[in-house]
């Protein structure tokens, strides 16, 4: 253990800081990126389906009409 080779020191996370910053900062892009899709995605399926059709009564309309 104490005569590793220095290519597999590189390739270790714990001790090679450049690259495991490099995957921390990936790894926090695509998590962004998932929830930032993920919400809009929830947005569009969620979305305002139009007017609907509300029957309103007569004596509040504009022009009211009573009986």
């Amino acid at each position: 253990m104490a005569h590793e080779s220095n290519e597999t020191i590189e390739r270790d996370i714990t001790t090679n800081w450049v690259s495991s910053s490099r995957f921390l900062f990936y790894l926090q892009v695509f998590c962004i990126l998932a929830f930032v899709l993920g919400g809009c995605y929830k947005l569009y399926n969620h979305r305002y389906a139009g007017k609907p059709d509300v029957e309103v009564q007569k004596s509040s309309q504009f022009t009211p009409e009573y009986k």
